[in-house]
C-alpha cells in the first residue's frame, strides 16, 4: 500500500533534483547527463507514455515521452523550440503543500500546490497533480505530472 510518507518523500527528491538541474546549468553534459538519470528514476516513461503537461509550455503542451519531459526540464530540443529550460532557472528549494490525496494499493494521486524559491528568496506558487504507480521493484513512478500557474482574477477580463 502506497502511504502519505511514500508520496511525500517522492516530493521531496523530485523538488531537490530540480534544484540539482539547475545547480548543473554551467555544465551541459554534466547537467544533461543528470537530467536523464533524474528522468529516468523518477517517471514512468520506460513502461508507458506519461501524461505530463508542465507549467509553461504552450505550444506543444502535452507531453507523453521522455524527450519532451527533458526539453521542458533542460531546454535545447528543436522539437521543443518554446522550452527554456524550467529547471535551469536556478531554483534554490522546491516546496510541496498537499491538498488532498487518493490512496490506493498500488496507485496514489496527489494535488496541491508547490513553491519554488529562486535565487532572491522569492517564491513561484505553482497547481500541481502528480500521479504515482508503485514499480515492481517497490519505487513510485511518475506517471501524470500536471502542472499551471494559478488563476488571477486578471485573466478573467
Amino acid at each position: 500500500m502506497i502511504t502519505k510518507k511514500d508520496i511525500e518523500t517522492a516530493q521531496e527528491v523530485w523538488g531537490e533534483g530540480v534544484v540539482r538541474i539547475g545547480s548543473l546549468q554551467d555544465n551541459r553534459d554534466q547537467c544533461e547527463t543528470y537530467t536523464k538519470k533524474f528522468i529516468a528514476e523518477l517517471y514512468d516513461f520506460e513502461n508507458k507514455e506519461v501524461l505530463f503537461k508542465p507549467t509553461k509550455a504552450a505550444m506543444k503542451q502535452f507531453r507523453p515521452t521522455k524527450e519532451g519531459a527533458l526539453s521542458y526540464f533542460i531546454g535545447g530540443d528543436p522539437n521543443f523550440p518554446e522550452d527554456k529550460g524550467f529547471a535551469l532557472q536556478p531554483w534554490t528549494n522546491v516546496r510541496f503543500e498537499n491538498a488532498n490525496f487518493i490512496i490506493e494499493e498500488k496507485r496514489a494521486l496527489a494535488m496541491g500546490n508547490y513553491y519554488f524559491t529562486d535565487l532572491s528568496g522569492g517564491e513561484t506558487k505553482v497547481e500541481y497533480t502528480f500521479g504515482y504507480e508503485r514499480n515492481g521493484d517497490g519505487s513510485l513512478k511518475i506517471d501524470v505530472h500536471h502542472s499551471s500557474l494559478p488563476f488571477s482574477s486578471e485573466d478573467a477580463s
